[in-house]
């Protein structure tokens, strides 16, 4: 059973966002990057199942310059075996990235399709839902429980009333939430062994897509920053602020 992994390179969780001055972008000058964090939960929840025994191998994808093969080897290391990077000059939209996703499914014929539910970057959760929709495969979003019984995935994820799992066969599409697993830090001689792997790339072009512009980026604001509060005297002085200030009352 063979499991496709999709890796998204983003701005570390740690790092403090800078936008850039004429506001046309986030400003990565001189910034760590790393892999999405929902996207690490689903390399750990593949490699989990593959110490199980459950997958023979993992294959895992990143779509973006020279630089995502960055990420691609840190995914290797942590247990992957063999990766593929899509060459792509520009940042391609949700529906783009489903659609180069579903070409590298068509060559691999992957049993299992593991994303995370969304990128710290974009926030879109969309990519996976339609991923499925062009493969026309079952999906599971939000996965919290992930288990293989033969041909059938078990997805639990958590509802407003409590857990939810559904029943499906593969090959699926699962997206990857953070109660899955907690993923694991990867070893030095993993990382040197990583260096090894097989990772072969491949471009728009030899897969036959064109980008579309259907989405475009109009301008990046930072958040507002939050005004400092004051102190009232009274309950009396509290209610008028609220009135007639804030204005919620």
């Amino acid at each position: 059973m063979k499991a496709l992994v999709a890796v998204k390179r983003v701005i570390d969780y740690n790092v403090k966002v800078r936008v850039k001055a004429d506001q046309s972008d986030v400003d990565l000058s001189n910034t760590k990057m790393s892999i999405n964090p929902f996207c690490e939960i689903a390399v750990e929840e593949a490699v989990r199942l593959k110490e199980a025994g459950v997958i023979n191998e993992i294959v895992v994808v990143s779509i973006g310059d020279k630089s995502c093969q960055e990420q691609i080897r840190a995914a290797l290391a942590l247990g992957g075996d063999r990766g593929i990077q899509v060459e792509c000059a520009t940042a391609p939209s949700a529906l783009d990235v489903a659609r180069i996703l579903a070409n590298i499914q068509q060559q691999e014929q992957a049993d299992l399709l593991l994303l995370g539910k969304q990128a710290i970057d974009s926030d879109n959760n969309q990519t996976g839902q339609m991923l499925a929709a062009l493969l026309n495969c079952p999906q599971a979003t939000c996965a919290s429980a992930v288990k293989i019984e033969g041909n059938q995935a078990l997805v639990t994820r958590e509802v407003d009333g409590g857990l939810l799992t559904v029943s499906m066969p593969l090959p699926a599409v699962i997206t990857t939430d953070l109660r899955l697993n907690e993923p694991r830090f990867a070893a030095l001689p993993k990382i040197m062994q990583a260096k090894r792997k097989p990772l072969a790339v491949q471009n728009l072009a030899e897969l036959g897509i064109t980008l579309t512009d259907d989405v475009k980026l109009l301008a990046v604001n930072a958040p507002a920053e939050r005004q400092g509060g004051s102190k009232v005297a009274s309950v009396d002085e509290l209610i008028d602020k609220l009135r007639n200030e804030a204005k919620v009352i």
